[in-house]
């Protein structure tokens, strides 16, 4: 079925929404305007060692690393978890792809684990499936990277039970879910290590970075060591073991400390555009959005639907065609990794045989613009492309 919508000429393009651009708030210039004038512009630095004390407050963490990017954290996590060469590792198949890329960082092995359809995140059933299956293998199970989807917290009590269980490190991947709570915990502290992301798309960002927490604060402090080029404590640059230059900078960290303050408005604001999209959007036929669990409160830090295309009567992909046309950013659901090319080897864990969820959510899912500066007029276009991008494929239809 091709809908009848022509694309119009670039000069007639209305102008672009984007997916979830950076919102600054104007706060963040006074602390980078510091970093400035006290020629902190390096590696370390006073903002640094505050933010670090202000995440790890917020969070309810003892302790907390400020780092280059979300991905430096999970390979320092992992780490720290004493993955190595052969070690396999469960990881959540509904995610970006740095999820897992450091897993193979240390030569370790992925399993992918499927999500469940209650929060689009990792099935605790089929993790103790897969935790089972691999070490009455015999294979060595060393940590499991449980990602909280589009700002949404796992179903991790029984997750953490059944690591405890199986004597494996529990590392959150709370990149897209700084704000959200869990069974009255901040998501990203019900693990040994969390993993927050400050990426430009994130719900706040320093343009690019990320932070590790944990109550382990020894393991920190190794992870410390390794992140600023594992150098000894000598007069001589000596190093003994191997490192990396994963550190903030200053002035990064002084955005930082701006946007962490506008933390709960960010979240107040993006769960404000999902209720708008879902006021109006939900009595369509066919559009479903992502459930959100009662055991905690997402940040809706991406508003994520599916579409059903025998009711809607337009498939998934035409309509993120029809917003392209209109200069709209939309994105398909992420592709689950145990279908990426790079990881066609690895082991993957279904929520049921012959049945996969997170495979559904990929082909019939859409992200839609939810960043926290767009306005009342944006969203009003997006949810007007939306619905004439259906009625059109119905009038195809009934022609």
């Amino acid at each position: 079925m091709s809908l009848p919508q022509p694309i119009p000429r670039t000069g007639d393009l209305p102008p672009r929404i984007l997916l979830s651009p950076p919102h600054l708030s104007g706060r963040e210039k006074a602390y980078v305007d510091d970093a400035f004038a006290s020629n902190w512009i390096a590696p370390l630095g006073p903002h640094v060692d505050a933010f670090e004390r202000e995440v790890a407050a917020m969070t309810g963490s003892k302790g907390a690393l400020a780092l280059s990017s979300g991905t430096a954290a999970i390979h320092l996590a992992l780490r720290l978890a004493g993955v190595e060469r052969g070690d396999y590792v469960l990881c959540s198949t509904l995610t970006f792809v740095a999820s897992a890329g450091p897993i193979l960082y240390l030569g370790a092995r992925p399993v992918f684990v499927d999500s469940e359809p209650e929060t689009w995140n990792m099935c605790p059933l089929a993790f103790e499936r897969a935790c089972r299956t691999i070490t009455d293998e015999g294979y060595p199970l060393k940590a499991a990277v449980v990602v909280n989807l589009y700002g949404q917290s796992a179903d991790l009590e029984p997750i953490a039970a059944i690591c405890d269980r199986y004597g494996i490190a529990l590392i959150e991947d709370a990149a897209e879910s700084l704000g959200a709570t869990y069974k009255g915990k901040v998501s990203g502290t019900w693990g040994r290590f969390g993993v927050y992301s400050f990426n430009g798309n994130k719900i706040i960002t320093t343009s690019g970075g990320g932070m590790l927490v944990s109550d382990d604060t020894e393991a920190l402090e190794r992870a410390r060591f390794w992140a600023t080029q594992a150098r000894d404590a000598a007069p001589h640059y000596q190093h003994s073991e191997l490192g990396y230059n994963y550190r903030m900078s200053n002035i990064l960290a002084a955005l930082g400390r701006g946007q962490l303050e506008q933390l709960e408005e960010r979240v107040e604001r993006r769960r404000a555009i999902y209720e708008a999209y879902r006021a109006r959007l939900e009595p369509i036929l066919g559009l479903h959005f992502m459930p959100e669990s009662p055991e905690g409160r997402s940040t809706r830090w991406l508003t994520a639907i599916t579409v059903d295309e025998e009711y809607a009567q337009v498939s998934a992909r035409q309509l993120l065609n029809c917003l392209e046309r209109n200069n709209i950013e939309a994105r398909p659901v992420w592709k689950p990794l145990h279908l990426q090319p790079l990881f066609a080897s690895s082991p993957y864990f279904p929520y049921f045989e012959g049945y996969s969820v997170s495979d559904q959510l990929f082909a019939n899912g859409i992200c839609l613009p939810s960043g926290s500066a767009m306005t009342d007029e944006e969203q009003a276009r997006v949810m007007d492309t939306i619905e004439t991008c259906i009625q059109n494929g119905r009038s195809v239809l009934r022609r």
